[in-house]
């Protein structure tokens, strides 16, 4: 392992990372669900984003753009709905926290792992590990950096999203998930837009 390679990917990686949809994304989970099974899922995809992105190298850049950011605006449009709808579903802390402590801790990593996977694929972080990967003839250490600045940042996140419902009115948590939600579909189509235009 080459320390300098772990710590090029890991500055790198981080800050892309911090003000991303996908810690976002880990924020709202984490606000709803058990912080561990939340932080297994969302380390798992992550893991799996890494490998992927590291395996790959430099082809991993040449995918369609354009339809990845498409499907991600769709997916935040849709998550954007589901969560300002739920504002008004349940707007009982014990009464939500209580419908969510009985799901199994299997079923919140396998919905947190499902949603950070699909909203990783081409992302920046994502990118930035295949160019790096491309870079440098050091997969283990890039793959090192990288996973280890995403598990930061997560970790992070399932911190304050843990906390947040605590402090604040779950109604006023999920109308703000929704805004922000529906601000990254925007993003998303627009970056969509420009690439089928330009």
């Amino acid at each position: 392992m080459i320390f300098s390679v772990v710590i090029t990917a890991f500055v790198l990686v981080a800050p892309v990372e911090l003000p991303d949809k996908t810690m976002f994304a880990t924020l709202v989970l984490a606000s709803r669900f058990r912080p561990l099974p939340v932080l297994s899922g969302v380390s798992a995809a992550f893991a799996l984003q890494c490998a992927i992105a590291v395996a790959a190298g430099s082809l991993l850049s040449l995918l369609p753009r354009d339809w990845v950011a498409l499907g991600v605006a769709v997916l935040f449009a849709v998550g954007a709905v589901l969560l300002w709808r739920s504002a008004d579903e349940t707007v009982d802390l014990e009464a939500d926290t209580a419908a969510h402590k009985g799901w199994p801790a299997w079923r919140i990593a396998l919905a947190s792992f499902g949603i950070t996977f699909l909203a990783e694929w081409g992302d920046l972080s994502q990118l930035a590990t295949a160019g790096l990967a491309a870079c440098f003839d050091a997969p283990v250490s890039v793959f090192v950096g990288s996973f280890a600045a995403l598990l930061l940042i997560a970790s992070l996140a399932v911190f304050v999203g843990a906390r947040l419902v605590a402090r604040l009115p779950i109604k006023l948590v999920r109308r703000t998930a929704a805004v922000l939600f529906a601000v990254f579909a925007v993003l998303a189509a627009y970056e969509a837009r420009s690439a089928f235009t330009g």
